[in-house]
């Protein structure tokens, strides 16, 4: 089964852009659906199962206010970078990096979430 990741990505253009993952494939485009075919497209088409997570990066237990912000803005940072030809500083990569995990691992315990019976 692939797993393809979806995130708004609000620095990409000054519209709402989606940002899609799947992998080491990325792909971003204006509707969630044309992101997702984007890495599809990369891939050569989906597989026989694909699961599909959209994540409005609202704060939760999982990644918090602060982490969202500081990847935003990070995220930016390495937009702007690669724009112009450049990296971010390597302690700002790492940064990057640790949050993107973060915010991985916060998606994948969101899901198993999903699962747990709702207490009264």
């Amino acid at each position: 089964m692939s797993t393809i990741t979806v995130i708004p990505d609000s620095a990409a253009a000054s519209a709402c852009m989606y940002r899609a993952r799947a992998g080491d494939r990325e792909a971003i485009g204006p509707t969630v659906g044309d992101a997702v075919n984007g890495v599809t497209d990369q891939v050569n088409g989906p597989q026989e199962t694909t699961l599909i997570i959209v994540q409005p990066m609202k704060p939760d237990r999982f990644f918090n206010a602060e982490q969202i912000r500081r990847l935003k803005d990070l995220m930016a940072k390495w937009r702007a970078a690669l724009n112009g030809g450049n990296t971010l500083p390597p302690e700002e990569q790492a940064e990057l990096d640790d949050l993107v995990r973060a915010e991985l691992d916060g998606m994948i315990e969101r899901t198993k979430a999903l699962g747990e019976p709702t207490k009264p």
